[in-house]
């Protein structure tokens, strides 16, 4: 059986409301479904528009046992970062303003490909965000 799509990257949140708030203001997430758990809880998917990808926001039961992750992610065994195609770094991170923590960069990788240039950021739960423009695969696309 094959493969058919990547769904979903479930979020433990601190704050669901500001986290959801961070993607779809910033990086074009809608929400699309709701799931209430208890009268107290619930589970947010939020989906990018124009593909099917969702994130999958839950609240977190706990703190983290580990530091904040620096710079454009973690290096042990674990998600390093999200990472976001956009037109313009520059005008992304003006669009964002106070809203985010830049963690490394912007810094521009031409010696590998011309015109990738890329930032990284911190969500409001402390997740990497890596924002680029002008990566392409080795095909050109």
């Amino acid at each position: 059986m094959s493969m058919q799509i990547m769904s979903h990257v479930a979020l433990a949140c601190k704050d669901q409301v500001a986290t959801e708030a961070f993607y779809t203001n910033y990086l074009g997430f809608r929400r699309v479904r709701v799931f209430p758990v208890d009268e107290d809880e619930q589970i947010v998917f939020i989906k990018m528009q124009d593909c099917a990808f969702y994130l999958e926001l839950f609240r977190a039961k706990e703190d983290s046992p580990l530091p904040a992750p620096t710079n454009d992610g973690p290096w042990y065994p674990t998600i390093r970062h999200l990472a976001f195609k956009v037109d313009s770094v520059d005008a992304k991170l003006a669009e964002m303003g106070n809203a985010v923590q830049v963690m490394q960069g912007p810094m521009d990788f031409d010696d590998f490909i011309p015109g990738w240039r890329t930032v990284w950021v911190s969500d409001p739960d402390g997740n990497i965000v890596e924002i680029s423009e002008g990566f392409m695969d080795s095909g050109g696309e």
